[in-house]
């Protein structure tokens, strides 16, 4: 009862601290992501209500359908959503085109100096901030230690794809549903081109030349698609191309698969007893390079951001404001353990001594967000920034078009090297439609 009180205060000094004339017994359309960071934000959700006397109404989608749905609205001005779940890709394009309201004025008492540079950076247009992070990720390698001890296989502290594909060979067993090599197949800009993007800056490739010339029928695009097709069909999982972030995370968290490379994000509920059975056999290292270590590992920053064409923005902003705070974290911490605090976005966290001692994964996590560049993401230079996307407003449907063939490649509906020429083809005509180089 006392914590729950100490909760109802807390929200209400965060309202009061934003100095807005808060309504009362508004309702809020809030559009968000179904993963486990999102779903716990929705159960801790009743707290901000039962102080403000709001309400929101949660639309939870897949996230292929959020990035579709949310995009439609905000470019339409439809006003069907008051807070949007959107990302460091979104976040500074929208902004540049006033679909966004700023979030630079929470109060002093939300501590702007306490997020990460690069992630502040990342939502941030022209010196303004266009959404707030609730949190931030890049990728590494979740592996089965216990599995690796079984066979003597030492993972070194920055494996080759090589090498991936080598103790992916040894540690699939199809009689036990075991699997070396489970990755995202199921087609998409942000869920197959997530993980495919820094794996073809790994092998040395760029989606455009610096005179924004596609580059996918390069030799580092099909060396890199080839190897993932193949590692997939022999060492991964059954139907992949139906398999993205969330599926993978179960697959690897009920013990199905020895290594996957995807969001340092998951260490929180992959560490976790309460939501995986292999919270104490599995161990990290980095995401995989191969000729080259830029751009291996990605950024992301799921955040929250208010459309303009929202009519209830003061309250909207009440609720990014509390859903993005120190004391929204250490509500984590408190209800759902510390192991599952949105990670990423504040230094404040990873200096919290019950975040250190629950959360192995800390110093590489901080140490990945903090360092990610978005403006040197692969071995040859280019004239776009992001690692596992271009930051330009045609890549959503670029990056989805190109995910798309490469899916058909690994279902065997078509070849690599077809793939590839028809993703080719229909990037260049995007890119001379929205009137490339610019």
């Amino acid at each position: 009862m006392q914590l729950r009180q100490l909760t109802l205060w807390s929200a209400a000094g965060w309202i009061a601290g934003t100095g807005l004339a808060l309504a009362q017994g508004q309702t809020l359309t809030i559009a968000t992501v179904n993963n486990a960071d999102m779903i716990i934000m929705q159960r801790l959700s009743p707290k901000w209500e039962q102080a403000t006397g709001n309400k929101l109404n949660w639309v939870v989608l897949e996230e292929n359908v959020l990035r579709q749905r949310a995009t439609t609205d905000i470019a339409t001005k439809g006003g069907q959503f008051d807070i949007i779940t959107i990302g460091s890709y979104e976040a500074p394009i929208w902004g540049k085109q006033n679909w966004l309201v700023t979030l630079d004025d929470l109060g002093a008492d939300y501590d702007y100096a306490d997020i990460i540079p690069s992630v502040k950076n990342g939502l941030s247009y022209n010196g303004k901030l266009y959404a707030v992070p609730f949190y931030a990720e890049s990728s590494f390698t979740f592996y089965r230690k216990d599995l690796f001890d079984q066979a003597g296989i030492k993972m070194p502290a920055k494996p080759t794809y090589d090498q991936i594909a080598e103790y992916a060979a040894k540690l699939t067993d199809k009689s036990k549903e075991q699997y070396g090599f489970c990755q995202r197949g199921k087609p998409g800009w942000g869920e197959n081109m997530a993980f495919i993007g820094p794996m073809v800056n790994a092998f040395g490739g760029r989606w455009f030349n610096e005179k924004w010339e596609p580059q996918l029928t390069t030799e580092p695009w099909k060396n890199a698609i080839n190897y993932y097709v193949k590692n997939i069909r022999e060492y991964g999982p059954p139907g992949a191309t139906a398999n993205g972030h969330n599926e993978n995370r179960a697959l690897f968290a009920t013990g199905h698969c020895a290594m996957w490379v995807d969001a340092t994000s998951a260490a929180g509920y992959i560490y976790n007893p309460k939501e995986s059975q292999v919270a104490d056999k599995t161990a990290f290292t980095a995401a995989p390079v191969q000729v080259t270590s830029n751009g291996s590992g990605w950024f992301w920053a799921w955040s929250l951001g208010i459309p303009a064409s929202s009519k209830k923005v003061d309250a909207a902003k009440s609720f990014v404001k509390w859903a993005t705070s120190k004391d929204y974290v250490t509500l984590v911490g408190n209800e759902a353990g510390w192991v599952a605090a949105p990670p990423g976005t504040r230094k404040s966290t990873y200096d919290n001594p019950e975040y250190q001692k629950a959360a192995p994964f800390a110093k590489v996590v901080y140490d990945a967000v903090v360092n990610a560049d978005l403006t040197k993401p692969t071995k040859d230079p280019v004239p776009y920034i992001g690692i596992q996307y271009v930051a330009i407003p045609e890549f959503q449907g670029i990056g989805t078009a190109v995910g798309q063939q490469i899916a058909a490649a690994l279902a065997g509906q078509t070849t690599v090297e077809q793939a590839l020429e028809t993703a080719q083809r229909s990037t260049e005509r995007t890119m001379k439609q929205a009137g490339y180089p610019k």
